[in-house]
């Protein structure tokens, strides 16, 4: 399909921005796709909260994930991108360029450098060994393909597309009409799903998945019904890219808080608890999807609760 000018509103391209870390024998790389404010206040993208949570964690929150004086919220799309056992993992591909999301205007018709900040890193599309998506929401399958011509085809050529059976289902498009969000995952399978399950490139799994010696895949519904982590276990290091399990860094000290786009409530937060009772336990660094400023952090234990204790060296963006 041709694809229309891109609006002039929508996030501007981003000047790359990477940072590289090493657990165990696995190598990490941030990649963002842009990071900045949402157009939307707490109460819209977290419904269940209120203001006096938001004020009490005004220390922790501000500015990099959230604006006091506005109330905005504040948000990254980006991928995690893994060297382990000599193959290069992608996790979660953004929401892509030229992109039509009727709507989600914010993920419409994009304009980023991602292919730049990949190679950035020194990753050419083409050496991707394995493309993971935690889930299908369409900010997460973008750059699954890129538009040539007229055509959709895979970005990454090489890859093996591992996606959860659950969601493979879950999303097709004549059943959007029974999902929480809808319309708002319109045209992710024609345009980020279909051309590569046609090139072959797609394997689902359920339940859990082993990646290789240091990453495995464990099934997490709630925000989606295939939503999923990838631990990562590596000569005493641990981590838990946790996808979309929690939106902001409020979610640590308010565990209770979803966001607006959970398909099962209860089970997001019955996830969200597991996900951190495990890190806690293991002293595991958590990775999520959407997190800004520093990207990732520690936690620990506190009374019935969480309390985040230290941020990854990632910069700040």
């Amino acid at each position: 399909m041709s694809s229309p000018t891109r609006p002039a509103s929508g996030p501007a391209p981003e000047t790359p921005t990477v940072d590289t870390i090493e657990l165990g024998e696995v190598q990490i790389h941030r990649v963002i796709e842009f990071s900045d404010t949402t157009p939307m206040t707490t109460d819209v993208f977290f419904p269940n909260s209120t203001p006096e949570e938001w004020q009490r964690h005004t220390e922790l929150l501000a500015p990099h994930h959230w604006d006091p004086e506005t109330d905005l919220t504040r948000a990254a799309t980006q991928s995690w991108v893994l060297r382990s056992e000599g193959k290069i993992i992608l996790i979660d591909t953004g929401a892509g360029n030229d992109k039509y999301r009727p709507l989600q205007p914010i993920w419409s018709y994009l304009s980023t450098d991602y292919l730049a900040n990949l190679a950035a890193v020194g990753i050419r599309p083409e050496d991707v060994d394995i493309v993971v998506n935690t889930h299908l929401h369409d900010d997460h399958v973008g750059w699954n393909t890129r538009l040539e011509g007229r055509d959709w085809v895979p970005t990454f050529p090489n890859a093996t597309y591992l996606m959860p059976h659950r969601d493979f289902e879950y999303w097709k498009p004549e059943n959007l009409h029974n999902t929480v969000f809808g319309r708002g995952n319109q045209n992710v399978y024609e345009d980020s799903i279909d051309p590569v399950i046609e090139a072959g490139l797609v394997k689902t799994w359920d339940e859990s998945y082993t990646i290789d010696g240091n990453l495995r895949l464990e099934l997490t519904p709630g925000h989606t019904p295939g939503a999923s982590v990838i631990h990562l276990e590596s000569a005493g290091d641990r981590a838990v890219f946790a996808g979309d399990l929690m939106h902001g860094a409020i979610q640590v000290h308010e565990p209770h808080i979803n966001s607006c786009f959970e398909e099962d409530e209860d089970a997001a937060r019955a996830s969200r608890a597991r996900m951190f009772a495990y890190a806690a336990d293991n002293n595991a660094l958590v990775l999520p999807a959407h997190l800004p400023g520093h990207g990732a952090f520690e936690l620990r234990r506190e009374g019935a609760g969480f309390r985040l204790t230290d941020w990854a060296p990632f910069s700040r963006t």
